[in-house]
C-alpha cells in the first residue's frame, strides 16, 4: 500500500512540473514515505533524516517531507524531534503536498486531519510499465489490540467500483499485464451492494485483464464465495495471504482477532479442497504479553498443520497509542527472539519442502527484470507468487512465459523456459 502511494504521490508532483531524479544528492525535495507497524520501521526513519540532514546543511532551500503512517501518528511531534524537517503530512494529507509546496490556502507544515474531501480523486499509478497497484480501500475498523494501522490509517472507506474498473481499464491500456488489488482487509469491502467477490467479477469481465491479485485478507471475512470465485476465474492468481498471528485461542483473543483456530481451519481447508495448488502465505507473532510456551508451541502445530508456502514472522513489539500497549509486556527479549528463530527454522524446512512440489512442473511467470546477481538470470514471478530464476534467452521484462522448474530452496525456484503442451 505504502508503494501504490508513494507513487501516486510522485505522478502527482510530476503533473505538477517538478522532476524525479535518481540520486538524492541532486533533490530540491526528498519524501520519506513512512511506516508505523513496528518500532523498528520509525526507527529506521529517523535514521534516514540523519543521513539527509548533510544535504541541507548543503543546500538549505532544500525540502525535506515525511509523510505517511509514522507522520499520521506522531505530527507536531516529529517536527519537533528532528526540527529541519519540513512538512509532516498524514496518510489522508500526504497527496496534498503539492498543494503545500506552494503554500495554497489552507495547507500548512504539518496536516494530519482523516478525509478526503473526495476519495476517488486519487488517482491510481502504475509501478512499472506492466505491473500496478489498485487501493480499493483506505483504513481498518478491525482494532486488533496490538496493530497501529486504524489510528494511524483511519476509518474504512470503499473507493467506488467504477474507480476500481476505471483505473484497471487505464493500466491495461498502458501495458499493464498484473494489478494487485490493496486494502487492509480487502474482504470487507462493500459498496452499494457490491462485496468483494462481486467486484473481482466485475474487473475479471470488464478490464481485460490478464492477472489479478488482491492482499491483504482477514479470517473473519474470507469467504467460501472469495474461494468459489477465485476457483472460477483463472484471471485470479493462485495466492492467497492471510494472516494467522497466533495458533492460540486465547491469544487470538487477546489480539483481538475476531476468530478462533478451528475457525482459521476450516478456511484452510476449504481453499484446498477448491484451489488444491494455490500457494498459502501469511503473518505470524511471537511473544505476545502473557503467551506461554504451551501457547507458542500451538503456534508452531498450526504451521506444521497448513504447512504455509511463506510467512512474515515478527516477535511482539508494542506500538504506544494501542490496546496491547497498555497490558504488561511480560516476555523477555530473549524469549521472543528464541520463539521467533525457532518459528524461523521450523518454517523455512516447510517452505522447502513445500517447494520441491513445484520441481517439474511448468509455471506461467510475469518476467520483472534480471536477477540480483547476473543480468543474463531473469526473475519471474508465478501465479502463486514465488519468485522463479530462469536463462534469460529472448524474453524480456513484462511477458508472460512458461518456466519448467527443475530446483527449488525455501526462498526462490529455478527453471528453464519450456514450451506448453
Amino acid at each position: 500500500m505504502n508503494l501504490a502511494d508513494s507513487s501516486t504521490l510522485a505522478a502527482n508532483l510530476i503533473t505538477r512540473g517538478y522532476k524525479r531524479v535518481g540520486d538524492e544528492a541532486d533533490a530540491d525535495l526528498i519524501i520519506l514515505n513512512t511506516c508505523s507497524i513496528r518500532e523498528k520501521a520509525e526507527r529506521r526513519v529517523y535514521g534516514r533524516l540523519g543521513e539527509i540532514y548533510k544535504y541541507k546543511k548543503r543546500k538549505p532551500y532544500l525540502k525535506i517531507a515525511v509523510v505517511g503512517c509514522m507522520a499520521q501518528r506522531l505530527g507536531e511531534t516529529l517536527k519537533e524531534k528532528v526540527p529541519y524537517v519540513d512538512f509532516v503530512l498524514g496518510t489522508d494529507r500526504q497527496f496534498e503536498l503539492p498543494d503545500v509546496l506552494r503554500q495554497f490556502e489552507g495547507t500548512s507544515q504539518v496536516m494530519t486531519a482523516f478525509g478526503h474531501e473526495n476519495l476517488d480523486n486519487i488517482a491510481p499509478i502504475k509501478e512499472t510499465p506492466y505491473s500496478g497497484f489498485i487501493t480499493i480501500t483506505r483504513g481498518c475498523d478491525n482494532y486488533c489490540t496490538y496493530c497501529i494501522v486504524p489510528y494511524v490509517r483511519g476509518k474504512e472507506v470503499c473507493h467506488s467500483p467504477d474507480y476500481i474498473v476505471d483505473g484497471v481499464k487505464r493500466m491495461v491500456d498502458e501495458g499493464a499485464i498484473e494489478v494487485t488489488l490493496l486494502g487492509q482487509n480487502v474482504n470487507s469491502y462493500k459498496i452499494n451492494g457490491l462485496d468483494f467477490p462481486g467486484l473481482l467479477e466485475r474487473v475479471a469481465k470488464e478490464t481485460g485483464l490478464a492477472r489479478i491479485r488482491f492482499m491483504t485478507s482477514h479470517p473473519k471475512d474470507l469467504s467460501k464465495r472469495l474461494v468459489d470465485t477465485m476457483a472460477a476465474m483463472p484471471q485470479l492468481m493462485g495466492h492467497i495471504h492471510l494472516p494467522l498471528q497466533s495458533g492460540s485461542n486465547r491469544v487470538l483473543k487477546m489480539m483481538g482477532r475476531i476468530y478462533t483456530i478451528e475457525h482459521y481451519l476450516r478456511i484452510i481447508d476449504y481453499i484446498r479442497m477448491k484451489l488444491p495448488d494455490t500457494a498459502i502465505t501469511t503473518d505470524l507473532i511471537v511473544g505476545f504479553p502473557t503467551e506461554t510456551e504451551e501457547e507458542f508451541e500451538q503456534t508452531l502445530s498450526a504451521v506444521r498443520k497448513i504447512r504455509y508456502d511463506s510467512a512474515f514472522m515478527f516477535r511482539y513489539s508494542a506500538r504506544p497509542g494501542t490496546v496491547a500497549a497498555r497490558y504488561t509486556d511480560d516476555v523477555s527479549e530473549q524469549d521472543k527472539i528464541r520463539r521467533l528463530n525457532k518459528l524461523i527454522k521450523i518454517q523455512q524446512e516447510i517452505s522447502c519442502e513445500v517447494n520441491q512440489r513445484e520441481i517439474g512442473r511448468v509455471q506461467l511467470g510475469l518476467i520483472e527484470g534480471f536477477s540480483r546477481r547476473s543480468d543474463k538470470i531473469l526473475r519471474a514471478r508465478t501465479e502463486g507468487n514465488k519468485i522463479v530464476l530462469f536463462n534469460s534467452g529472448q524474453s524480456k521484462p513484462g511477458t508472460v512465459v512458461p518456466i519448467k522448474v527443475h530446483e527449488a530452496d525455501a526462498f526462490t525456484l529455478h527453471g528453464e523456459m519450456a514450451g506448453l503442451n
